[in-house]
């Protein structure tokens, strides 16, 4: 492998490059100007080209702030402020917990108070060539991998973040959180929920006339409008078929209030589309339907996720949608029995319902002048 050798015998170079180790940025830190010039033709001689030093220990930090350096040779006993101090100086700018420092000293027991304080390695006094190159040598290589594994560290942590949004934009939290813990089979049944199937009217036609990215552009801006309605109001939003919007409350978290949720939704939708057309120029209108009952909810696919609901309950919410009238949120008896004097609620009289047979439906008319919501 290409690149400059490293200074110890026996390097094997076509093992790792050393180019990245020899471009390293050192600094030499002793207060005494022959140790440091001794250093400096060590280094420089054995092809190290980003040398530096200071003889004032007090500058260390703010240096190292300023050229975050891969290696610090650290002299411990200097006068003013000795290398433990400059070490604990340095914890403040390593958040990481590594300190690129390898030591100098002739004493035996500061050597391993120096270990243990946070140093990686030292060298004795007087110099030994040989030593004094081959434990740089390491040190870098070592702060080199340190500093790779945590940029992979990062790199996978925003990764996962990235993944973990992206399910969360498919799967309500609590089941992307179970989903993590068992990849198993999610399934579970709600005794009491309310189904909302919403349409937009008279798309297909609009459709026709406009260009496939502008109408993308339209139905993605009416359903940000829907999520946000959604979140304020404590739905889940199922999924988008075409043009149709469907929604739950009181799944998956159960919900005492789903109807009154779901009622309150509707409402909102119908509101939030008037103001798009006034403000877009549009005549669009929106077709909803609700039905409240049991569900069984779960996650079906392997490769690309989708939390769905089954039951009649999802069927007679979706023909309560389809036998709607545009512009209005239509409610089957169930729903309209667990509504409060907060609503305006209209008879609409008995509708043939394909599949279901007649049915007594309802029109939400609005809100009462004295409701909360």
């Amino acid at each position: 492998m290409a690149g400059r050798r490293g200074p110890q015998a026996g390097f094997d170079a076509a093992v790792i490059d050393s180019t990245d180790i020899l471009d390293g940025r050192i600094l030499i830190v002793d207060d005494k100007e022959a140790n440091v010039r001794l250093l400096e033709g060590m280094l420089r001689g054995a092809g190290y080209a980003c040398v530096a030093s200071t003889m004032n220990a007090a500058e260390v930090r703010d240096l190292h702030r300023e050229q975050r350096y891969d290696l610090i040779l650290l002299d411990l006993d200097m006068p003013g402020m000795d290398g433990f101090q400059v070490m604990e100086a340095l914890k403040e700018i390593e958040h990481g917990g590594y300190l690129p420092v390898l030591v100098i000293s002739a004493q035996r027991e500061h050597k391993l108070r120096a270990l243990k304080a946070g140093a990686k390695d030292f060298v004795s006094k007087p110099f030994d060539l040989a030593e004094v190159l081959t434990r740089v040598y390491n040190m870098l290589e070592v702060r080199l991998l340190h500093r790779e594994t945590r940029r992979l560290y990062e790199q996978v942590v925003a990764e996962q973040k990235v993944s973990e949004r992206l399910l969360l934009n498919v799967l309500p939290r609590s089941v992307a959180e179970r989903l993590k813990g068992d990849p198993g089979i999610i399934a579970d049944s709600f005794p009491e929920a309310t189904v909302m199937f919403a349409d937009i009217v008279g798309f297909t036609g609009l459709s026709e006339s406009m260009s496939a990215e502008r109408l993308v552009v339209l139905l993605g801006e009416v359903f940000t409008l829907f999520d946000g309605i959604a979140d304020h109001r404590g739905l889940e939003k199922v999924k988008t078929i075409g043009d149709a919007y469907m929604a739950v409350a009181g799944v998956p978290v159960a919900a005492a209030d789903h109807a009154r949720r779901a009622a309150h939704m509707a409402l909102d939708m119908i509101g939030a589309l008037e103001r798009f057309n006034l403000r877009d120029g549009h005549t669009l209108k929106l077709r909803i339907g609700l039905h409240s009952g049991d569900v069984v909810a779960g996650v079906i696919g392997k490769r690309k996720f989708i939390y769905d609901l089954w039951g009649d309950t999802v069927n007679t919410a979706s023909r309560m949608e389809s036998h709607g009238v545009p512009g209005r949120v239509h409610l089957s008896d169930a729903t309209r029995d667990l509504l409060d004097e907060d609503f305006l609620i209209e008879a609409r009289g008995t509708v043939d319902i394909k599949g279901k047979g007649e049915m007594r439906t309802w029109l939400l008319a609005g809100r009462s002048p004295a409701a909360s919501g």
